[in-house]
């Protein structure tokens, strides 16, 4: 049985009681959803439940004796084999064999939707993440939410809601002149400025932009005078730097829906149209010659210059119009990532999030992750080949692979800082936790070569009763915990936790390997044990497939 049937059989229950008159509620005061966990020690049974302590006030009872009454109910359940009632009134359910290994058929069944479910659905969510400035390679912590991005996604789709992945195109401000100015000085063979970017990749663009220009057949950039030089420079250079996030973006498996580009801003009208909104909201106010947005009034801890005195549009302002653009784009909710010196722009967003209306929080959702640090032989590493002061999406991808880089950066909570020992993601070992999952696939994988070697087969026999071990039981509970570890994952914005819970799930897989067995041994025959528990073989390797596919991580067949 799964949690959604032990939660409508409760459900079933609790209506028969109401039905007959021995428990004071009407039906409506039922939870939809009766919560159904694993117990923390696994003597206590399969799953438990504290419905008899939500509803006994309710219902002019005690818990206790609410939960000793339907226990005795409930363990008339088909699929249960009984029901034990502790503490104040908590219910302890164990199913009998055959209701517990019914779940192998349904993953099989079910394959790549296993663990899918309906949890986000309805909602429209816009993610934004990366989003790092076109004016060098991708430093360290933008692959931290490269990765964490993509998958919390894939996450969000399998709890059922539409996401568009964003990346907010930075090519509007004094980082783009820096940048350009920084490609003309190398190109002719000067220092970069002092305020400007160092590193081989600024000599590499600056040598194809010239390229680009000669067999374009335009005039040479270095004989025009520096402005005009500079721009030539930013117009190719930044579309060349973009392309290249892109292409490594794209080896390490992230894509994108949306490129939206700043600069489209300012272009469309979209920044006076949003403070537009904003004043006929009477939000906005004028003082110093400058045109301020009243932050204060939703929890900001000073007002916001929107217009400066000069005229122009302070920053602030693309940050408005881009939150709005998104919402009036179809957005139910606009999640944007962001690096740990961003904190302070969260209260200002959340307030320019209530100013239009919606609600902080939930229309408007910001995550902070911290920083990232690599270590190899036990000491940080800080120097890029290429980048020259940080380290870069290729350095990390070059060291270890994009299945051990991935999996590294979203397997830990975002709330903490990271630190990656390359030395311990490049063996071939259990303590390697990317190899410790994989290796738990491509060992079902290995099982199920050799059962086909042995003549077992899924098809000719499934009976479920027959999985009585304890390791089976506890892998059949692994497995079960499955969609509900997605659904939690998607609610928290969390990824980390379907790594956690994969690393749990090979554990069990290598426990039941070590214990028992799907392929006779010496002159045994074939019965309908091994044939059932290549079921359950083939049903761990579906959900460690769909869980790899979560992160973007492979599942290999061979290892």
């Amino acid at each position: 049985m799964t949690p959604n049937e032990l939660s409508e059989a409760l459900r079933a229950a609790l209506a028969a009681k109401i039905a007959d008159g021995t428990l004071a509620l009407d039906l409506d005061a039922l939870p939809e959803q009766i919560l159904v966990e694993r117990p923390r020690q696994r003597e206590h049974g399969d799953w438990a439940t504290n419905i008899a302590l939500q509803l006994a006030k309710k219902a002019g009872t005690q818990p206790r004796a609410l939960a000793d009454d339907l226990a005795v109910r409930f363990a008339e359940t088909p699929g249960v084999k009984s029901v034990a009632v502790a503490g104040p009134g908590f219910l302890n359910i164990t199913l009998d064999a055959a209701a517990a290994g019914e779940l192998a058929r349904t993953v099989i069944d079910q394959g790549a939707g296993y663990g899918r479910g309906v949890a986000e659905a309805g909602k429209k969510v816009n993610l934004e993440f990366v989003s790092a400035n076109p004016t060098g390679p991708i430093h360290i912590g933008g692959v931290r939410w490269a990765a964490v991005g993509d998958s919390l996604a894939r996450v969000l789709e399998a709890a059922g809601a539409e996401v568009t992945r964003e990346y907010y195109f930075n090519d509007h401000g004094a980082q783009i002149d820096r940048f350009s100015r920084s490609l003309l000085a190398r190109a002719k063979g000067e220092d970069a400025p002092e305020d400007g970017y160092g590193g081989q990749y600024i000599q590499d663009i600056a040598d194809a932009v010239l390229a680009d220009v000669a067999a374009a057949g335009g005039p040479d950039p270095l004989t025009l005078p520096d402005e005009e030089a500079q721009e030539v420079f930013r117009s190719i250079g930044v579309d060349r730097m973009f392309t290249e996030i892109k292409a490594a973006l794209h080896g390490f498996g992230v894509d994108f829906d949306v490129y939206f580009h700043e600069d489209t801003l300012h272009e469309t009208g979209a920044v006076d149209r949003a403070i537009a909104r904003l004043k006929d909201s009477g939000h906005m106010f004028e003082a110093d010659g400058a045109t301020w947005l009243r932050t204060t009034d939703f929890g900001d801890d000073k007002d916001r210059v929107v217009i400066k005195s000069d005229g122009q549009a302070a920053y602030i302002a693309g940050d408005i119009a881009y939150y709005l653009d998104k919402r009036e784009r179809g957005a139910d909710e606009v999640i944007i990532m962001l690096g740990a010196d961003h904190h302070g722009y969260v209260g200002r967003m959340m307030a320019v999030c209530a100013a239009f209306g919606d609600q902080p929080g939930t229309n408007l959702q910001i995550l902070i992750g911290q920083m990232v640090n690599l270590l190899k032989d036990g000491e940080p590493l800080r120097m890029s080949k290429r980048a020259g002061t940080v380290v870069t999406l290729e350095d990390l991808v070059d060291a270890v692979g994009v299945d051990a880089a991935r999996y590294s950066l979203v397997r830990s909570s975002t709330d903490s800082s990271l630190d990656i020992d390359l030395d311990l993601l490049s063996k071939a070992t259990n303590e390697n936790p990317v190899y410790y999952v994989q290796y738990a696939h491509a060992r079902t994988a290995n099982v199920a070569r050799n059962a086909a070697d042995h003549g077992v087969r899924r098809e000719d026999a499934f009976d479920p009763s027959l999985l009585t071990a304890e390791t089976e039981s506890a892998l059949l509970g692994s497995l079960t915990e499955f969609p509900r570890v997605i659904a939690q994952a998607a609610e928290l914005r969390e990824p980390h936790r379907v790594a956690r819970y994969l690393e749990a799930l090979a554990g069990a897989y290598h426990k039941w390997y070590a214990d028992v067995r799907v392929t006779p041994v010496g002159d045994e025959e074939i019965g309908d044990t091994h044939r059932t528990r290549l079921w359950l073989n083939d049903a761990t390797r579906q959900v460690l497939a769909n869980g790899l596919a979560l992160l973007g991580v492979s599942a290999p067949e061979r290892m």
